[in-house]
């Protein structure tokens, strides 16, 4: 008999378990855990027998339970990402919460601002406050701090950028495959002087890019001269300037290709400023970004899903630990998340 289901003394206290769940849904209990942390394998009509069962028998997981077998009874989840001014960060928390809010877990967001020390320090912080796993965007390269916190068993999901140095889950972008993409695009309407506007070299992301602007060129026959590329602008008034001096040279660029939204939005601020027809790409799709009244190709994918797929396996990680018998642990996992190109306004033509 299910507990809780019949009568006799103590039956109305007892809740059903995983197991009971799992024969209901004629499944295994495996596959019921992963179903509860929204595993995008099982198949939809596993998953909604599963979910039905799970409804009818009124089953809730016990997280007391849960955090002691974690070690650890803080419920939280430490987010660190590098600059919530920009809307990608905060999409990406929105997805990572909104993943790990239906397990009962909460998380507790560290902004770094791009700098490594402020990264290594709240990192240090979070596992000081025993937090049940840390899903980080990395400001650097170094990442020693975080492979300290996953060597003292708080596992450590990285977003948007892979690990360094040592072996974690991680969730990317199609970074290359986007950029490239674009800047074929923009040959494609005939543009042979395309400036490149990305974020500092250390950046993973913005080094990605920028191989898949120079692969497009090469593609064309172009090399990707370094008079047309400017790095380092990490808010719009740095992008603006930079794409002003690009649009002031003798043969200025006809288009411009942006490794970010911030940097998309400083050149074409620029761009009008100066009152020319340079088309624009950029990586990162916008709010608005149909409002701007000029050519625009934007490289767009899913943020709310990049961050809900570092909350699903992160869930996994725990769920793994949580029920460790001893055997070694599966090896990284590595997910990709897509791009396509959106284009808002008349594509540009090159002048």
């Amino acid at each position: 008999m299910t507990p809780g289901a019949g009568g006799g003394p103590g039956a109305r206290d007892a809740q059903p378990t995983l197991r009971d769940v799992a024969e209901r849904a004629a499944v295994s209990a495996m596959t019921v855990s992963r179903v509860l942390r929204d595993d995008p394998k099982v198949l939809p009509a596993t998953a909604a027998r599963v979910r039905a069962a799970v409804a009818a028998l009124g089953y809730r997981r016990n997280e007391v339970a849960r955090s002691l077998r974690l070690g650890s009874g803080t419920g939280l989840v430490g987010l660190v990402v590098t600059n919530l001014a920009n809307p990608f960060y905060s999409r990406l928390a929105l997805g990572v919460d909104a993943v790990v809010a239906r397990h009962g877990l909460k998380a507790v967001i560290g902004n770094t601002g791009q700098d490594p020390d402020t990264e290594r320090s709240l990192v240090e912080d979070l596992v000081a406050r025993r937090v049940d796993g840390i899903v980080a965007v990395p400001a650097g390269g170094d990442q020693r701090h975080l492979a300290a916190a996953a060597a003292e068993g708080v596992p450590v999901v990285l977003a948007s950028r892979p690990p360094a140095g040592f072996a974690a889950d991680h969730v990317l972008v199609d970074d290359y495959g986007g950029a490239r993409a674009a800047t074929e695009r923009l040959l494609a309407a005939g543009h042979r002087r395309i400036g490149f506007l990305g974020s500092p070299p250390a950046v993973y992301t913005g080094t990605e890019r920028l191989r898949g602007y120079a692969a497009a060129l090469a593609g064309a026959g172009l090399p990707a001269e370094d008079t047309y590329i400017r790095q380092g602008q990490q808010q719009t008034a740095e992008a603006a300037r930079a794409a002003a001096g690009l649009l002031a040279l003798p043969e200025p660029p006809t288009a411009l290709f942006c490794s970010n939204n911030r940097n998309t939005i400083g050149a074409f601020r620029a761009i009008r400023e100066a009152g020319t027809a340079t088309a624009l790409a950029g990586f990162d799709d916008f709010e608005m970004a149909d409002t701007l009244g000029l050519p625009l190709t934007l490289v767009a994918y899913d943020t709310d899903e990049l961050g809900r797929e570092a909350g699903r396996l992160l869930l996994a990680r725990l769920a793994e630990r949580a029920g460790a018998d001893g055997t070694p642990a599966p090896p990284e996992r590595r997910t990709m998340v897509p791009t396509t190109l959106v284009s808002y306004g008349t594509p540009g033509q090159a002048p």
